[in-house]
Parts: C-alpha cells; sequence; structure tokens
C-alpha cells in the first residue's frame, strides 16, 4: 500500500532525534536521547499505547532480568518504573547458583504505562506526538527527517525505528483476521514502504497472546495460589529495598489436561497456525498451546499460570495457553482446565502478524550500515519480549546521541553483559523467528549475574552521562565495603572452639583440626557469609540500604572465586579476537584461499572484528587464520 500526502507541509519545530514508536525501546531511546541534550521527539499511533503491555503482564524473569537491571545499571528507566508498580515479585531459579537467579515482577499494567508515561511527559527536551509516521526522508544515504500521514515533515540528524509489532500487523484468531496492531490500537500499514524504498530487508514475524478473562468467572479452590517472596528485591540500584516491601498479589497455578489436548486436536484445521493463515514465523521458545500440543504429544498436561493484570481490574492472564483457535474453540478449550469451567472471555486469544527486519543490516551499534544516522531498537529487530526491546532502544537513544557529538558509540561485547550478547547475536546470525534472550546464549554467564549488573556497567553509564554522580558515587561507596570486607574476611582466623565446632556440626560441616580464616569457612558448600556471623564478633556494620547487596557480594565473590578466575582467563582470550579490528575498506575478492561462501558472508555482513567474523554462520576457523594472516601482512 503506497501512501501519498494530499499536501506537505514542513513543520518548523527543530528537532536532533525523532523516535518513531512508543514501546518499551521507544521510551528508553526517546528518554537515552533527551537526557543527553538531544530536542527529541516520540511518534507513536496513540499515546495511550505508551510502554503498553499488550501481552503477559509482567517485567523480567529468566535471563530478561539481567537485561533489566543492566538498562537499570546504564541509566534507563524500566527497573525504576516496575519497582514503582509491581504487584507481586519472585526470584526464580533460586535452587541454583547465581548465575541463573533472575527477578520477575508481576506488574500493574495500566500503572505500569501511565508511570511510564509521566516520566516521558515530565522530561525536559522530550515531545510526545500522535501521529503515524510514513516515510522516513534521506538525502545521498543520510537521514534527514520524516514524514507524517498528515503530510507535515520534520527534520532531524538522527531517527530511531522502534516500531514493535504494528507495522502492517495483522490479529488472528479462527478465521477472524483485522489489520490492526495489539489490543485492537491502529496498525501503521505505509512506512514498510518507505523502508523498502531504502534498500532495507523486510522480514514477515509472528507472536501471540492467550485470552484475557474475568476473574469473578474463576474458580481458585481448585488452583495451586503463588506467593511472591517474602523479602522483595527491587531491580533498579537506585531503589531503597524498603519501598519495595509490600502486600503483594497472589498468582494460581493449573494445568491442560487430555481433554483440553483432545480439543486443541479436532480442531488444528481451523486453526491459522496450521491452514496456512498465517504467514509470518513464531517464536519458538513460546509457542502457542496448538504448538506445544503437536510437539509434544506425549506430554499429557501443561502449566498454566492465572495472573492479575492489575489491581483495579478483574481482567486476568492465561499464561501458558497464547493460541488464534477460533472464539467457540477457545471457550471449549479453556473451560476443561481445572477452576475455569465457567470462564468467561474478555478479551479473545489471538496471533499478530508484523513486519520487521533482518537485523543483520545494523552496525553493533545499530545504526543502519548503509544509511548513515538512521538507528533501530526492539521488537522491529526481530526480537521478542520487553526486555530485549528496552534493552534495545536504550543502546539505539545513546548511540543516536554519540553519534550527533561526533564520537564513537558504545558496544558492549559478549563478556561485558547480557545486551552484548543480545545485540551481537542480532547483528551477526542469521534469524528466521523471533529471537528470545536465554541464560544459555551467555558464554560468561558466571560474570554476567544479574546481582553485579551495577559493577559491569554503573561506570559506563556515568561515563556517558545517564548515571548521577551522586549514583555513582554511592555505588563507589558500595564496593568500598565489598572490597574491605573481604580483605578482612582473609585476615580474621578462627580456631577449634566450642563454639566453632558446635556451629559447624549444626550444619553438617567438618570439624576443625587447626585454625582457619572465615574466608576459607565461607568456600563451604554448607556455610555462607550470613551462618558465620555467629562466630565473628568484629563484623562490621553496613549502611541499611546496601547492606543486602553487600552481603550478597561478599558471599558469591568467596564462593564462587575459583570459577570466576577461570572464566576471566576465558574472557582474556575472547578479548584478543574482540580487539583485532578488520579494515572496513578490506577487499574480501582478493584474499587468497579464503572460501566462496566465507567471502559471500563477510561482504554481506562486513564484521567489525575478527571475533564477530568468527561466530558468523559460513564462515569457519579456517577462514579466520586466513583472515588473521592477511590483517597482519597488512599492518
Amino acid at each position: 500500500m503506497k501512501f501519498s500526502a494530499n499536501s506537505v507541509w514542513e513543520n518548523k519545530d527543530g528537532y536532533d532525534v525523532i523516535v518513531v514508536g512508543a514501546g518499551h525501546a521507544g521510551c528508553e531511546a526517546a528518554l537515552a536521547c533527551a537526557r543527553l541534550g538531544f530536542q527529541t521527539i516520540i511518534f507513536t499511533v496513540s499515546v495511550d499505547s505508551i510502554a503498553l503491555m499488550p501481552c503477559n503482564p509482567n517485567i523480567g524473569g529468566s535471563s530478561k532480568g539481567h537485561l533489566v537491571r543492566e538498562v537499570d545499571a546504564l541509566g534507563g528507566e524500566m527497573g525504576k518504573v516496575i519497582d514503582q508498580t509491581f504487584i507481586q515479585s519472585k526470584m526464580l531459579n533460586k535452587s541454583k547458583g547465581p548465575a541463573v537467579h533472575s527477578l520477575r515482577a508481576q506488574a500493574d499494567k495500566a500503572n505500569y504505562s501511565r508511570t511510564m508515561r509521566s516520566v516521558l511527559e515530565n522530561q525536559e527536551r522530550l515531545d510526545i506526538k500522535q501521529q503515524e509516521v510514513v516515510r522516513i526522508l534521506s538525502d545521498d544515504k543520510r537521514v534527514t527527517g520524516v514524514q507524517t500521514y498528515s503530510g507535515a515533515v520534520y527534520s532531524c540528524k538522527a531517527v530511531i525505528l522502534c516500531t514493535g509489532t504494528y507495522l502492517k500487523a495483522r490479529c488472528i484468531y479462527g478465521d477472524v483476521s483485522t489489520n490492526t496492531g495489539p489490543n485492537g490500537l491502529q496498525a501503521a500499514n505505509f512506512l514498510t514502504d518507505s523502508l523498502k524504498e531504502l534498500g532495507i530487508k523486510m522480514y514477515r514475524f509472528k507472536t501471540g497472546t492467550p485470552a484475557r478473562i474475568d476473574k469473578n468467572s474463576v474458580d481458585f479452590s481448585r488452583m495451586e495460589e503463588q506467593f511472591g517472596d517474602e523479602k522483595v528485591i527491587p531491580f533498579s540500584f537506585s531503589t531503597n529495598p524498603a519501598d519495595v516491601q509490600i502486600n503483594q498479589a497472589s498468582c494460581w497455578l493449573t494445568y491442560t489436561n487430555e481433554k483440553t489436548h483432545d480439543i486443541i486436536r479436532n480442531n488444528l484445521d481451523r486453526s491459522p497456525l496450521f491452514s496456512g493463515m498465517i504467514e509470518g514465523t513464531g517464536p519458538r521458545y513460546c509457542p502457542s498451546i496448538e504448538d506445544k500440543v503437536v510437539k509434544f504429544p506425549d506430554k499429557n498436561r501443561h502449566q498454566v499460570f492465572i495472573e492479575p493484570e492489575g489491581l483495579e481490574t478483574n481482567e486476568m492472564y492465561i499464561g501458558g495457553m497464547s493460541s488464534s483457535l477460533p472464539e467457540d474453540v477457545q471457550y471449549d478449550m479453556y473451560r476443561t482446565v481445572p477452576g475455569l469451567e465457567r470462564v468467561k472471555i474478555v478479551r479473545n486469544a489471538y496471533a499478530i502478524e508484523y513486519d520487521c527486519i533482518d537485523a543483520r543490516q545494523l552496525k553493533p551499534t545499530l545504526e543502519f550500515k548503509t544509511i548513515d544516522g538512521l538507528f533501530s531498537g526492539g521488537q522491529f529487530n526481530g526480537s521478542s519480549g520487553y526486555e530485549e526491546a528496552a534493552a534495545q532502544g536504550l543502546i539505539a537513544g545513546i548511540n543516536a546521541a554519540m553519534k550527533l557529538r561526533g564520537i564513537d558509540g558504545i558496544v558492549l561485547d559478549r563478556s561485558q553483559a547480557y545486551i552484548g550478547v543480545l545485540i551481537d547475536d542480532l547483528v551477526t546470525k542469521e534469524s528466521h523467528e523471533p529471537y528470545r534472550m536465554m541464560t544459555s546464549r551467555a558464554e560468561y554467564r558466571l560474570l554476567l549475574r544479574q546481582d553485579n549488573a551495577d559493577q559491569r556497567l554503573t561506570k559506563i553509564g556515568h561515563d556517558i552521562g545517564l548515571i548521577s554522580e551522586e549514583r555513582y558515587q554511592s555505588f563507589i561507596e558500595k564496593m568500598k565495603y565489598v572490597d574491605s570486607e573481604l580483605e578482612r574476611l582473609s585476615n580474621v582466623h578462627v580456631g577449634t572452639s566450642e563454639d566453632v565446632q558446635s556451629l559447624l556440626k549444626k550444619y553438617g560441616s567438618t570439624p576443625l583440626i587447626s585454625g582457619i580464616s572465615l574466608k576459607e569457612l565461607i568456600c563451604r558448600p554448607e556455610l555462607s557469609y550470613s551462618i558465620l556471623s555467629i562466630i565473628d564478633k568484629d563484623r562490621p556494620e553496613f549502611p541499611d540500604e546496601l547492606k543486602d547487596e553487600i552481603l550478597e557480594q561478599v558471599n558469591i565473590r568467596i564462593k564462587y572465586e575459583g570459577y570466576i578466575n577461570r572464566q576471566l582467563r576465558q574472557v582474556e582470550q575472547f578479548k584478543k579476537l574482540e580487539n583485532k579490528k578488520i579494515p572496513m575498506d578490506i577487499d574480501y575478492d582478493s584474499i587468497k584461499s579464503l572460501r566462496i561462501e566465507a567471502v559471500q558472508k563477510l561482504k554481506e555482513l562486513r564484521p567489525v572484528s575478527i571475533g564477530q567474523a568468527s561466530r558468523i554462520s559460513g564462515v569457519s576457523p579456517a577462514d579466520i587464520s586466513v583472515l588473521l594472516v592477511y590483517i597482519g601482512g597488512r599492518e
């Protein structure tokens, strides 16, 4: 569908940066640019969709919690807002090691959106505009502005595309198909054509969401109640832990059964997923209930989580049962689940198709390789999830600002952050489905724990200008306490006194036959810093707002010291390849001994380093050796 405005006029307000889309990526991008001193405007098809949660009503989760804490450590907003608006919080994977601990918070969806919108509305140098952007304007492959549906032309120096799932969006369930964005909001139907005219390669992806149901129609007595953590840990390092100790809402667990699965199997011919009505590729790691039943025929039940959408609504989310089956089948299917026998559906489940890009067209800074000043972030880059979107939006916003300052953008590598893994995977590896962050994707996950995100990234955020001096000094103070306590524990020794031996016996620990340092005792799996406080007579006092973080860091640093040091040595080898830059003017066709496939892939992706080149599918270790020899010869 081509767009043709009846009249075109120039908006005289001056902007440095234009952000297209006000979802989780757009909000972070716009705030970053405005806070770094650039006049910014953010466009949205509806101001009611700012920071909208069209699918699951939560922030964080496995690996996603890491992303939120990294966004916060760099100076982003998501962690602060969820700390103000959550209704239940839980640390996942607590029975496992700290590398996979991940915070997850149930959100009050409406309150989250309102709160983030308020942040944007009160941010200096940031304007909000409800209008559809239909065209990206450029001159000689350099972005110059945008045109809106009304014909208005806005000039700028950089554009950040954060269109989410709105481009040519189509919502489908059964044989019902509507050309709308999520939650029935207006789709953006014209921008895709403008992007294709710029030579941008597009994909068609799909995601989906379950039904929303009326709380009054649910029998909770047939479900297992799920509680939040007794002691809540905030997402933001700047949030006082005392402020998030609230009365929490409950979630509920139930299960599908064979009757549920029979109904689904008997109606697969009516599912657009299997009839061919849906063209887009869906997320492998967040499948619909139809996919689960088909792909796992041996499983006689699947988990179903019933989660409140907020404190001032009776709508509840059916986690684990997204679907695009017809409405009548949805009723039949849901009503076989224990507790949902008389359920009433408020909003039908649906699948949504949308246009996005092949992210390999982007530099690691998230700027398009062929269009100067055009950046991209979020689900538009082929990823899934609010957290992945926020992380990309923040980096795109920072790097757009850095470009306008005339300095190099920031690129976090795979040893620095989950954000580095996320972006490197997107811009390096071919993906034919929505990308989801997982802990297994991070090679150095013991170093990339969610508890130490501030240690990895706060200085970067401060150097950029998004972390205040006050917050930075608070971080410095915390680390001084951690380092001094680690040193003290190395020098404090305990003997074989009766109280020491009694404590060891209580926790099943081997008795002492000679003196030992407290640090060596903490290394024992059955003991911890907190347990040994009984025999640690000179343990110092820490500030209340930092106490839990300090204790956690001391315990982890001691217990995992050997593993951490081993991974640090691996990172040293990794850095050698990452720091070996590939000249941008390199002529791959002239390099003898490179395989034809490698030449094709290297020319297409133009990796910036040997490390990135080594992760390209189709480039072998032998090709990397040839490249190293060639670059060495040039040098």
